[in-house]
């Protein structure tokens, strides 16, 4: 005895991305949640591709303008995201500075790389085999709660570097587009179905 692999849209069913409930294909909404039913949508990768370009659009000003404002009696300085991490690295704090440059830097360009990379593996039908591509999906969710640590950091810092005429730390610029681009990544990738990548190794097409 064969196990034959069939799928819900194969079957005639949808499933219910809320509480789990499976539905007839053509059912509108979940009678036990009341969530609406969608087998694939066909906008995922436009949303998808509207939300990665504004996550790089914002990307590039995040790491061109200054981070952190520092106000030290009459000496100011504001410094870049990358700027910052080599004071630290001139001061010794080589670990703090690496983690810095790992979540600023090469974590968001790993994110936008790997969505442009799915999506486009989706839209064309071609690309790494589907464990592989479902594999790097979850890398890219899992890796997403750690984009804020700059973020984080120049919050801290402001709260506690706070002595009136003394020094001064606030966020700078670079902060809010770096925290933007970071939601708006996330946002990309929620956007992507991870089943589009499954459909095309069934041999299913969108609809």
């Amino acid at each position: 005895m064969t196990d034959h692999a069939t799928t819900a849209r194969a079957e005639g069913l949808v499933g219910c991305q809320r509480c789990a409930r499976v539905w007839p294909l053509l059912t509108k909404r979940c009678a036990r949640c009341g969530a609406r039913l969608q087998s694939r949508s066909k906008t995922s990768l436009l949303q998808v591709w509207f939300w990665w370009l504004a996550g790089v659009a914002v990307y590039f000003p995040a790491n061109m303008w200054p981070m952190l404002e520092t106000r030290m009696l009459l000496k100011s300085s504001d410094d870049t995201i990358i700027a910052g991490a080599l004071k630290l690295m001139g001061h010794g704090s080589y670990a703090v500075a690496i983690v810095i440059l790992v979540a600023s830097v090469f974590i968001p360009l790993f994110k936008f790389f790997v969505i442009a990379f799915l999506a486009l593996s989706v839209h064309q039908g071609q690309g790494l085999n589907a464990k592989w591509n479902h594999r790097l999906y979850e890398i890219v969710e899992f890796i997403g709660r750690w984009s804020m640590v700059d973020v984080f950091v120049v919050a801290i810092l402001s709260s506690l570097v706070q002595f009136s005429l003394i020094a001064t730390v606030k966020p700078g610029p670079a902060a809010l587009a770096f925290a933007l681009s970071v939601i708006f990544t996330m946002i990309s990738a929620q956007r992507f179905d991870p089943r589009l990548i499954w459909d095309l190794t069934d041999g299913d097409e969108l609809r």
